[in-house]
């Protein structure tokens, strides 16, 4: 029998010669500067209170952003940090190191290792002052960047 005797499938289509398939390339990783804008931007998503990206790897050498954020209740603080973690992760970011704070869901750190993530109660936040501490350090323009990402795609 001549013709095509390669690829034929058990519905009696003929294939066309297909090359190999290549391993798909592995996706760059996440920069810290766009897993602080993913959390950010999850934070906000989820009506996160006053979210500011501080850039504090001049003066920290063991991470480079902290994400702060603020919440009216014990709930919505818990939704606050699952749903960063969700969003990093869906950009193909790891999943935390480590996450402090769910035992009262007053104050609750996830530590990216280059980002860590703080979601705060109002009230406890404004009992710690974390943006005092660090006024001295660049924030990111976390809103700019995130719109900048929406017009590109």
């Amino acid at each position: 029998m001549g013709g095509f005797d390669v690829g034929a499938t058990r519905a009696g289509y003929v294939s066309a010669h297909v090359p190999p398939c290549r391993a798909e390339e592995p996706a760059l990783p996440l920069t810290s500067t766009e897993k602080a804008v993913i959390a950010a931007r999850a934070a906000a998503d989820k009506l996160g209170t006053d979210t500011v990206v501080l850039d504090v790897g001049e003066v920290l050498s063991i991470v480079e952003h902290f994400v702060i954020a603020g919440a009216p209740n014990t709930r919505q603080v818990r939704s606050i940090a699952e749903e960063v973690e969700d969003k990093i992760k869906e950009a193909g970011g790891d999943g935390p190191l480590r996450i402090e704070g769910t035992d009262d869901f007053h104050w609750v750190l996830l530590d990216f290792g280059d980002l860590v993530v703080h979601v705060f109660l109002d009230e406890t936040r404004a009992f710690y002052e974390l943006e005092r501490l660090w006024a001295d350090v660049p924030r990111l323009d976390w809103e700019a960047s995130a719109a900048a990402d929406a017009r590109s795609r």
